[in-house]
């Protein structure tokens, strides 16, 4: 199959003019499409991005990864894109992996592909892969399946079937929203092995403010 017509890559970030050119080029040796959303950014992420010759959406406004997230997969959708390769900008997802999506769902006709870094866990910052291992079970229960890396956010997405389904969440938590909808909607979810490049920087996830966000999600979907 040829992807480059149909297939997207979607990055949402906020704050990643270090890594996001750099992320832009190596993309582009697998995917010609690239588009930026630029989630209120204070440096010279958007420029950086579009230079390396990604599209930019910006949003003036830091509003969360669920909301930007949504912009670029509605823009590609909007592109008559059947899917989308989402990435994290910050450059801890290897472009090289990208081929690994795409022949997964050509050979399981899978809906939703998500990255799983459990085979090198140790790769994730220590609290990072206690709290990963703790929400991905709670959302395995929730989806009667075993679902190794339910916070990963390096995922080949079905558009169609996307825009089709209810989510609402703004922020981090958009990760086990998506997942656990494909799941509940009787869609096949894959998982594939991926790489993770330690960068030593600082993440954007607020532990106690996102922690409890997720909570508040997670009572939700369970009285669902």
């Amino acid at each position: 199959m040829n992807w480059c017509p149909s297939c997207t890559v979607v990055i949402p970030c906020c704050n990643e003019e270090a890594s996001i050119a750099g992320l832009v080029q190596a993309v582009h040796q697998h995917l010609p499409e690239v588009i930026v959303v630029d989630d209120g950014s204070r440096d010279q992420t958007a420029a950086r991005a579009a230079g390396a010759g990604a599209e930019v959406i910006r949003l003036e406004h830091n509003l969360g990864k669920g909301v930007a997230l949504r912009a670029g997969l509605g823009r590609a959708s909007d592109q008559n894109r059947a899917w989308a390769v989402v990435m994290d900008g910050d450059g801890q997802h290897r472009p090289e992996d990208i081929p690994a999506f795409l022949n997964c769902a050509e050979q399981t006709g899978a809906l939703l592909i998500v990255g799983n870094r459990m085979h090198n866990a140790q790769a994730i910052p220590r609290l990072r892969r206690v709290v990963n291992r703790w929400m991905s079970r709670r959302i395995s229960e929730l989806a009667g399946k075993f679902l190794p890396d339910s916070q990963c956010g390096f995922r080949l997405v079905h558009l169609k079937t996307w825009a089709a389904l209810p989510l609402e969440t703004d922020r981090f938590e958009i990760e086990s929203e998506m997942l656990l909808a494909f799941v509940q909607a009787g869609y096949r979810v894959e998982f594939v092995p991926i790489h993770v490049i330690p960068n030593g920087r600082h993440s954007h996830i607020r532990p106690v403010r996102d922690t409890v966000r997720w909570f508040r999600w997670w009572r939700r979907a369970l009285g669902r």
